[in-house]
């Protein structure tokens, strides 16, 4: 069989590439080695991890915040069980989406494990043994990312796990220590905490999501340690020892003292590596840098030209959103469009409670560049939207050019921020200035009244509410 193009893997970017190549009237397959179409992010990842994050928020709420609303629930419980099984169902709902949007496209699915042949046929082996090959025109790698471990460290899937083991615990922690403070550590950390876990996060840096803006780094921190979670930054983590029942961490803190943590549980979670055991890409040539990620050009390109490869397998952000789009511009490409991406413009998303987002330039980031800029904030707290619904812990900062007051960056803690990064998105994708997005006329009561009061704040330092 002859494709124009095969796509190896189904994950966000691998599904949304054949579709979108199936639209612009190429025939397509894609190569899934799992049971499930959706990669990562549907089936162990993004998905399921929300599922449970909004499971356990709903019952944090009914022990801590229902009753300043008048709601008495006398002794609330949780069943985790079911918590479990909701996030399976919900899995199941949207992977089989993916299923229903290859069929509806007209893609060839084909299950088993993709490997070159040669830079234009693939064979794909199935889990009985058998095989087949088939052959495309261009040939789109997205198989992803898998959970990195630091080389000391034995992952044994059931007191020492990764992301995946901690989104299907047969119980919940009694005391779940987290190496790495980053997005994963921190969602599941949170997940665990309000159901009634002992939570401490590891961090190697001195502050958590390092690469985040510090004074988001710093109003997460305040928040998160409020709803209990303990924080252990400038740590290095030198050994991680099971014993029976009983997980030991050491690290040294930035004395060099040593310092012992001991839990029933370890989650290991200090960031994802690119994934291409099996693809063969050694049998025609196609690069990878250091960090083994596939090599590319700005189109997407590897050294092989009819090859090109998409999302966590090559450089840049881990994100599926960044996936997704890499997915429609290759698949446009091929097609003869001229499609473009703004990799400045992919937000960041966290979702703790409350939320934290950001698009564009760190502080940071534009001192080390030597640019000149103005910034401005606005506490959720002063919104009334933000006191009506108990949300008040937060802000939004808008960092703007200090010359041409063009918005650089935008920075949020805050109910439904993973929502409302969007607007300023859609902004700097057009330049706005600062003084453009606070003469936008906002809806009251929202929690967006903030993006309008942290822009004029940067644009005329004159915020109306504050």
């Amino acid at each position: 069989m002859k494709y124009d193009i095969i796509v190896i893997g189904s994950g966000p970017g691998g599904y949304i590439s054949a579709v979108r190549a199936s639209q612009l009237g190429k025939k397509v397959a894609i190569i899934e080695k799992y049971s499930t179409l959706g990669g990562t992010c549907l089936n162990v990842g993004c998905i399921p991890s929300k599922a449970l994050l909004d499971s356990s928020h709903h019952y944090y709420d009914a022990v801590n915040h229902f009753e300043e609303h008048g709601i008495s629930v006398e002794n609330p419980t949780f069943d985790f069980g079911k918590m479990v099984e909701r996030k399976a169902k919900v899995v199941e709902t949207t992977t089989g989406g993916i299923t229903y949007l290859m069929d509806k496209n007209n893609v060839d699915v084909f299950e088993g494990l993709g490997s070159f042949e040669d830079a234009t046929h693939v064979k794909i082996t199935k889990k009985d043994g058998s095989s087949e090959i088939i052959e495309g025109t261009n040939i789109i790698i997205a198989t992803g990312s898998k959970p990195s471990t630091l080389p000391f460290i034995s992952l044994d899937k059931e007191r020492v796990i990764t992301s995946t083991e901690a989104l299907k615990l047969p119980e919940v922690p009694k005391h779940l220590i987290v190496i790495g403070g980053g997005v994963i550590g921190l969602e599941l950390g949170s997940v665990y905490k309000r159901l009634g876990a002992d939570v401490t996060v590891v961090e190697y840096a001195p502050k958590i999501t390092p690469t985040m803006d510090a004074d988001v780094s710093k109003e997460l921190t305040k928040v998160l340690k409020k709803q209990g979670i303990k924080f252990a930054v400038s740590h290095g983590v030198t050994s991680v020892e099971r014993n029976g029942d009983e997980v030991i961490v050491k690290a040294n803190n930035k004395k060099g003292e040593e310092v012992t943590f001991t839990g029933d549980y370890c989650l290991v979670a200090v960031g994802r590596k690119a994934y291409t055991e099996g693809l063969g890409l050694e049998k025609i040539g196609v690069e990878v840098n250091e960090r083994g990620q596939v090599t590319t050009n700005d189109h997407l390109q590897t050294n092989v030209s009819n090859i090109y490869a998409i999302g966590d397998v090559v450089k840049g952000a881990m994100l599926a959103h960044k996936a997704e789009e890499e997915g429609v511009v290759v698949a446009e490409y091929l097609a003869g469009e001229k499609p473009h991406i703004d990799y400045n413009l992919i937000p960041g998303i966290v979702y703790t409670w409350p939320e934290v987002a950001a698009v564009g330039k760190t502080e940071q980031e534009l001192k080390d560049a030597k640019v000149d800029y103005k910034v401005g904030k606005f506490s959720m707290r002063a919104l009334g939207r933000s006191r009506a619904s108990g949300d008040t812990d937060g802000f939004v900062k808008v960092i703007a050019d200090k010359n041409t007051d063009e918005i650089l960056g935008v920075h949020m803690v805050g109910a439904r921020v993973a929502d409302l990064i969007m607007e300023a998105a859609v902004a700097m994708e057009y330049r706005a200035s600062a003084e453009d997005l606070a003469r936008i006329c906002h809806g009251h009561p929202t929690y967006s009244e903030a993006v309008k009061e942290a822009a004029k704040a940067a644009w005329d330092g004159k915020p109306l509410n504050a």
